[in-house]
């Protein structure tokens, strides 16, 4: 194939990764007009069509699909190392895109980059929270955070936080017309607050740990959200029984604005661990993100 295809081929990633013409020739700089011609052109000189057009939507043919999970990589590839032979001679630089819970972007990520930032002025992060389990290479994010480090083997790990306690809260004002629940069981006559997980729609069933009993619990009530601080404003005003980490609760405990139930079930997790591609070479950036972060108790 020609050497001068290569800007075809960009073009092509772009529409299939984004699944539109429209955000894909905003993305690139161009107009539709002209991204659609490049478009057909590549089909043209490969003799297959690459992507399946509808009034609606855009999506990779198979033969699409396989050049796209080929090719993309590799000019993430070089891309990447473009930017580390810059580096050589630069200030570390450069946009470091991360996707993490809402709860772990405000008390690891947020508290920990405040510090670090303002000595590298030309680092730039976008922090993308939300709940769901994001596959980084596909999404283009260069770094992930998750409770735990039991990650695919092909993802490096640092622990960026000590392992977290969660809690079951409710207000005084519920607990004055309900009864205290005593065990996991009791919950099914309370009004629960519920964590609707966006990476696969379902609701997180609660956990609870007692010596060598593990159960989870499918809790029931009138609220779903699919963040925590609205589970925690909603226990605040009495609307029920939230699950919360402990150190998110812990101010309004401390107030008596909260109290605990089931402590003696409540678990312990892994703490957050910060996952990035194995492979991937690191640049001068997000190693400064990454000793930012990097948890005391992590072997370095």
């Amino acid at each position: 194939m020609a050497k001068n295809s290569y800007n075809d081929l960009l073009a092509f990633i772009a529409v299939a990764r984004e699944q539109s013409f429209t955000r894909a020739a905003a993305q690139l700089g161009v107009s539709q007009s002209a991204l659609s011609h490049l478009i057909r052109a590549l089909e043209a000189k490969m003799g297959v069509r690459l992507l399946t057009r509808t009034t609606r939507s855009v999506s990779p043919t198979e033969a699409g699909e396989r050049l796209m999970q080929n090719i993309a990589p590799r000019f993430q590839e070089i891309e990447a190392e473009l930017l580390a032979v810059g580096e050589l001679r630069d200030k570390p630089a450069g946009t470091i895109r991360i996707t993490a819970s809402e709860n772990a972007a405000d008390t690891v990520l947020w508290p920990r980059l405040a510090k670090v930032l303002p000595e590298y002025p030309l680092i730039k992060v976008e922090i993308n929270a939300e709940s769901r389990f994001v596959d980084l290479v596909a999404e283009r994010y260069d770094m992930g955070v998750r409770l735990g480090g039991d990650l695919a083997r092909d993802m490096t790990t640092v622990r960026i936080s000590p392992d977290l306690r969660f809690v079951i809260v409710g207000s005084p004002a519920y607990f004055a017309k309900r009864p205290i629940p005593l065990r996991p069981q009791d919950l099914a006559d309370h009004d629960c607050i519920n964590l609707r997980l966006m990476s696969h729609g379902e609701l997180y069933a609660w956990e609870f740990k007692k010596g060598k009993q593990q159960i989870s619990v499918r809790v029931d009530g009138p609220l779903v959200f699919n963040r925590t601080k609205p589970i925690l404003q909603a226990a605040l005003a009495g609307f029920g029984l939230g699950y919360l980490t402990e150190e998110m609760a812990a101010p309004h405990i401390a107030k008596g604005r909260l109290r605990t139930v089931l402590a003696d079930w409540c678990p312990t997790l892994p703490g957050y661990h910060l996952y990035y591609p194995s492979r991937r070479h690191l640049s001068r950036a997000m190693t400064v993100l990454i000793d930012a972060l990097r948890h005391p108790e992590q072997e370095v």
